[in-house]
């Protein structure tokens, strides 16, 4: 759990993620639509992928547990939450305040 929130707090986006997760790929696509540059951690590429896996498992309350996205240290959810905030226009203004974003 030390590892997830350290990498999720030293970046304003941070997406867990897999590298054959269709659903990791579109979250990651829009974030750099919208003109952000996420550090994406690839779970199955990282030594302690198992680990930080169930520890986001345990977070979000499901499993898989990819996309798992922090915007400025604080977990957003999964793919169904960033939509959610997209669509409803929030996500904008929640990276500009995260410094993500600066237009």
């Amino acid at each position: 759990m030390d590892r997830v929130t350290k990498l999720a707090s030293q970046r304003a986006v941070v997406i867990f993620s897999t590298s054959s997760c269709c659903m990791c790929h579109t979250v990651t696509r829009l974030f750099r639509e919208l003109g952000v540059n996420p550090t994406v951690v690839e779970l199955d590429e990282d030594p302690r992928g198992k680990e930080m896996e169930k520890a986001l498992a345990r977070l979000l309350g499901r499993n898989p547990a990819v996309p798992a996205v922090f915007i400025g240290g604080r977990l957003v959810g999964s793919t169904d939450k960033v939509m959610s905030l997209h669509l409803s226009g929030n996500l904008v203004p929640l990276l500009r305040n995260a410094g993500a974003l600066w237009v």
